[in-house]
């Protein structure tokens, strides 16, 4: 019986967490690799342009709510994200075509690019704050659990229970889903092909008659997509507040290049790999290894290797040995 409390309070407190903030971090760093992959070059806007896009979503929300429209037992603002989608890709594409279109045309180094973007991403954290403010926002309306606590002691007689979220298993199904469509589109479509063509090789493609402003159009569009559905699915599962995007970019830039920049699969990869070591290294052992271990031996302590505190410092610590030692990534991507 210890044995099966202990997988519970694993299952509980790391994976079922560890799994949707994966997710999460993988369809960011999708973002970052497909900008990477087709612009060549590091996008540091994106976490700002998650935060804008959920911002968005939630002034919707409140609309509808407003209105007296929900979804119950889900969400509203998975009725409000099409339209944060839309607002987002309005906002990148303007962007491109008033900043980062004069650098690309006169075939700007990378690290230009990567500059600007830095510019864009102050411009667009002060933007979003000044549309929607400062304050946590908390704005999942849903059935909160799927699975309680309670509910789940009560069915199986354990001394733990496992508690499992609405909002969990909505980021984790949403990101099949648009993980499944994002490959289709890319692997079955004319556009799809193009936009990896001109990845390939940006000559060879232009020589093939594949036009290079419709390349980059689709994929802000498609980045768009990705950045607002991550940045809404984090803010249903626990909160939203603009800088809390900014701080997410490491982690998210960490899954991008664990994965190998511009290869899609390994930010899905990489997603997965960094939130579960951000989980394991700050989640406090006790008491899985209380139910393990001989009480003689139960830990004192919280057997916890780092504080919450420091969880960025372990996708930092990520991204600084695969630079070291393998900086084209796990699943060979371009090299950094």
């Amino acid at each position: 019986m210890d044995y099966l409390n202990a997988l519970v309070a694993l299952l509980n407190y790391v994976v079922v967490p560890a799994t949707s903030y994966g997710a999460q971090l993988a369809l960011g760093a999708l973002g970052i690799t497909l900008i990477y992959g087709i612009l060549r070059f590091s996008n540091f806007a994106h976490g700002d342009t998650m935060a804008f896009g959920t911002a968005i979503t939630i002034l919707f929300t409140w609309l509808f709510q407003s209105w007296g429209i929900s979804l119950h037992p889900l969400p509203t603002a998975l009725l409000a994200l099409p339209l944060g989608i839309i607002a987002t890709a309005v906002l990148l594409l303007l962007i491109d075509r008033g900043v980062f279109q004069f650098h690309r045309q006169r075939k700007a180094a990378p690290v230009i690019l990567v500059i600007v973007s830095m510019g864009v991403m102050f411009v667009l954290n002060g933007l979003t704050r000044f549309i929607i403010g400062v304050q946590e926002q908390n704005f999942d309306d849903g059935q909160r659990f799927i699975i309680g606590a309670f509910q789940f002691k009560e069915m199986t007689g354990l001394d733990e229970g496992l508690g499992i979220r609405t909002t969990t298993v909505i980021t984790v199904v949403t990101a099949v889903i648009v993980v499944a469509a994002l490959f289709w589109f890319l692997n079955r479509t004319r556009t799809g092909k193009s936009m990896r063509a001109f990845s390939d090789n940006e000559d060879l493609a232009l020589l093939s008659g594949i036009s290079p402003e419709k390349v980059v159009t689709v994929t802000w569009i498609i980045v768009a997509a990705l950045a607002t559905v991550a940045g809404v699915l984090y803010g249903l599962d626990k909160s939203f507040k603009p800088f809390t995007y900014f701080q997410l970019l490491l982690p998210m830039f960490a899954s991008a290049v664990v994965g190998g920049l511009g290869n899609p699969l390994g930010a899905i990869a990489g997603g997965f790999i960094v939130a579960f070591s951000e989980v394991t290294f700050t989640y406090a052992w006790k008491k899985v290894l209380g139910y393990l271990l001989p009480e003689s031996l139960a830990p004192e302590g919280l057997m916890q290797l780092l504080s919450t505190d420091y969880k960025f410092a372990v996708s930092f610590t990520i991204l600084v040995i695969v630079l070291l030692f393998k900086p084209t990534g796990l699943f060979k991507g371009k090299a950094v």
